[in-house]
């Protein structure tokens, strides 16, 4: 896909971060946007900037953990536009929890976003892309999904499971020569809320400070995210790093291979447990 002009794009988790980046950039390039989240202002006011812009940007409040509202959210789509070339399925949460900790509630809120959300969102929207004649699908994964990451578990495992599934789908689609093309995308730390919202946060923590490390910590900017997805897109890529760090957790299990995970353990233990907390404190933070 070479040309956005006046194609049909979907955007989940529209309402902020580099859903909003996409929209914005698309249409600045002639797309039209179904634009979905749950946070309904969040996603208005990307549309308000999209029809700013000159795009046709219309907002939908979406669960992509409903399976049966992401089906009837493709319908509605299609019924709206006539078509559908382009889906990104990109909404996301975070949880940071050690296994022994975690609980059952917080892991299966985010499975039912970050995976199945996915899932739902390829599965409604495969037909109308093969459809289309000019299709293409975006699902987003993270650098963690190259790495197991302490206290990740369970994004670890969701992104894991979306990296596994788009390149099991981009193989299926090539062999029955369906005009789709599949992009599966690892950012590095991009600086969006996606910490406001995380679960997880030890009791006592400040919110707003977990929010200002997170953005102090990411490297890559929303902007920059979509620009890159939309490269990869064009090009036709099956995997799209993003950031310097995607490119260093992508190398790190290549060149250590398994073992790498007991290099860094003991990382994570000085951070917890030990030296790391007293050090941490000196400068007000709480590990």
């Amino acid at each position: 896909m070479k040309d956005f002009d006046n194609k049909v794009a979907v955007i989940t988790g529209a309402g902020s971060g580099i859903g909003r980046s996409l929209a914005l950039a698309l249409a600045q390039r002639g797309a039209r946007l179904a634009l979905s989240d749950i946070d309904t202002a969040g996603v208005a006011d990307t549309a308000g900037r999209c029809e700013k812009a000159g795009a046709t940007a219309i907002p939908f409040e979406l669960d992509v953990a409903d399976r049966s509202a992401v089906y009837a959210h493709a319908a509605d789509v299609k019924n709206e536009f006539g078509q559908v070339n382009l889906v990104f399925n990109n909404a996301g949460v975070a949880l940071s929890a050690d296994v022994k900790d975690m609980e059952w509630d917080d892991f299966d809120w985010l499975m039912n976003i970050n995976f199945w959300g996915v899932a739902h969102g390829t599965k409604a929207f495969l037909p109308h892309l093969i459809e289309s004649g000019d299709g293409h699908l975006v699902n987003v994964s993270s650098v963690f999904g190259f790495m197991g990451i302490p206290s990740q578990s369970a994004y670890n495992a969701a992104k894991f499971a979306v990296r596994g599934f788009t390149e099991a789908l981009r193989q299926e689609i090539r062999a029955a020569k369906y005009p789709v093309g599949v992009t599966c995308v690892h950012p590095g730390g991009i600086k969006t809320n996606i910490a406001s919202s995380a679960r997880g946060i030890p009791e006592g923590v400040d919110r707003e400070t977990v929010r200002k490390g997170f953005q102090l910590a990411a490297i890559t900017r929303p902007d920059s995210a979509a620009r890159i997805i939309l490269r990869g897109v064009e090009k036709n890529r099956p995997r799209v790093l993003i950031g310097p760090d995607a490119r260093v957790f992508d190398a790190i299990p290549r060149v250590i291979g398994p073992r790498y995970g007991d290099l860094m353990a003991p990382f994570y233990g000085i951070g917890k447990y030990g030296v790391g907390k007293k050090i941490a404190a000196r400068f007000g933070i709480e590990l």
